[in-house]
């Protein structure tokens, strides 16, 4: 018979390996439906497959804080941000330098700045309120809008542009790709569940917090798709994609994911979220902007600095297992 831990983290496994295709599959079903109704490419590249980056986190927090558990949401938020600055970027970097040009990506780290710390704001009081869920909400969608407007308004020359609409998938039929975007949600749900109730399982016999299982497991785990579609991106040749999907990432993870979760079941949270845990989000956001924007050279981030993110994500992990101690 299998016991209940071993059966938790196959549900953990299966979680995210679903949450994961499913993803990819809603993407290009609603991909696929947007460009056979007319919408351009950079459109597409823009909104679609953009937030199809990040809705495993999306899904993953609107069904822990439907089940009370706005902790775990919070950190998945948390989590993924601190995961794809410190772990993903730091990969990359150690891997190939990331030079960093783009008109559209220098706009993009002050933004991401500013709702970092508007997502520390609302944490700070350790409580998330409908209220603040809804204006997260907005300001995400006010983003997107912003994103199209730059993108139609882009230089030509911008490699991010024709460098998004590479990353759209080819076209297919209409019904099929309707039959993939009802497949894709579907399975997003159904994965989503399976990937919490193990988390939740595994955190009560290892002695986790919601906030630290949200923080590691799920977080890492919700992650991947950036490190993936991130380190294709470099090899290609696509810097600016790469840490395009990062700070996009980022801003889409303190709008839509802390919002969904506020919205959905507004709560008093663990204090650690609103300051260790925000501090160190904080942090990882400056780093990336010291390194990625030099005046008078060349704008990059290189090997020696991206040992140095991995390092921090390492030390941040030990610290959130430690604490357990």
């Amino acid at each position: 018979m299998i016991s209940p831990l071993l059966l938790a983290i196959i549900f953990v496994i299966v979680g995210l390996v679903l949450l994961i295709w499913s993803a990819d599959r809603f993407v290009f079903g609603a991909s696929s439906v947007a460009r056979n109704s007319g919408v351009s490419p950079m459109i597409i590249g823009l909104t679609i497959v953009a937030m199809g980056s990040s809705a495993p986190e999306m899904l993953v927090s609107a069904t822990a804080a439907a089940q009370g558990r706005l902790d775990t949401s919070v950190g998945n938020a948390l989590g993924s941000n601190i995961t794809n600055i410190l772990m993903v970027i730091g990969v990359i970097a150690l891997f190939k330098p990331i030079t960093v040009a783009s008109l559209t990506l220098k706009r993009e780290f002050p933004l991401m700045l500013f709702f970092t710390f508007v997502g520390y704001y609302f944490l700070s009081d350790h409580n998330l309120t409908r209220a603040e869920g809804i204006i997260l909400l907005i300001a995400f969608f006010s983003f997107i809008s912003l994103l199209v407007y730059w993108g139609k308004h882009a230089s030509p020359t911008d490699p991010l542009i024709s460098e998004i609409e590479s990353e759209i998938p080819p076209p297919t039929s209409t019904l099929k790709a309707v039959f993939w975007v009802i497949a894709g949600l579907v399975l997003l749900l159904a994965s989503s569940q399976l990937l919490v109730q193990g988390a939740v399982t595994i955190a009560r016999y290892a002695g986790m917090s919601d906030l630290i299982i949200g923080l590691t497991i799920i977080a890492i785990g919700t992650s991947l798709p950036e490190l993936a579609a991130s380190v294709i991106g470099v090899i290609k040749g696509e810097d600016d994609l790469a840490l395009g999907n990062i700070i996009g990432s980022n801003i889409f993870n303190i709008l839509a994911v802390l919002g969904l979760g506020a919205v959905i079941g507004p709560s008093t949270l663990d204090i650690n979220a609103g300051t260790r845990d925000s501090y160190v989000m904080i942090a990882a956001a400056f780093a990336l902007l010291l390194m990625s924007i030099r005046i008078g050279k060349q704008q990059r981030i290189n090997r020696l600095e991206g040992g140095l993110l991995l390092s921090g994500f390492i030390g941040y992990q030990y610290l959130l297992f430690t604490h357990l101690a």
